[in-house]
């Protein structure tokens, strides 16, 4: 098993995001796009910052009845999303995995 991971890449729009991996690989939380790396670089920051606090996970039920969450920042900015879940537990269990694995994921630029 790898350790957790913040993976920088690259869109196809020479933007940058990043994803936060489980230590089983996974992805459990997608950035939005940045234009500059450093912003992405704050982007993560401010997950391993907000990720501690349950109360900054918004739940959230898709149209397609999937569900899912976001991760915000003091600013009530979104600073991360998951995957769609088939169960709330699902999404409860995405949300722990963040919280354990958020604050001290190491950095892996792929950039």
């Amino acid at each position: 098993m790898a350790n957790p991971s913040f993976i920088i890449l690259n869109s196809k729009n020479d933007q940058f995001y990043f994803n936060l991996t489980a230590k089983n690989g996974q992805t459990i939380l997608t950035s939005e796009q940045y234009t500059a790396k450093a912003n992405c670089k704050n982007g993560i920051e401010s997950v391993k910052k907000n990720s501690s606090d349950e109360s900054n996970f918004e739940k959230l039920t898709a149209k397609n009845g999937q569900f899912y969450f976001n991760l915000k920042a003091a600013n009530n900015q979104i600073i991360g999303t998951s995957e769609m879940y088939t169960s709330t537990g699902g999404r409860d269990n995405g949300i722990e995995s963040v919280m354990e694995n958020a604050p001290n994921a190491e950095i892996d630029d792929r950039t």
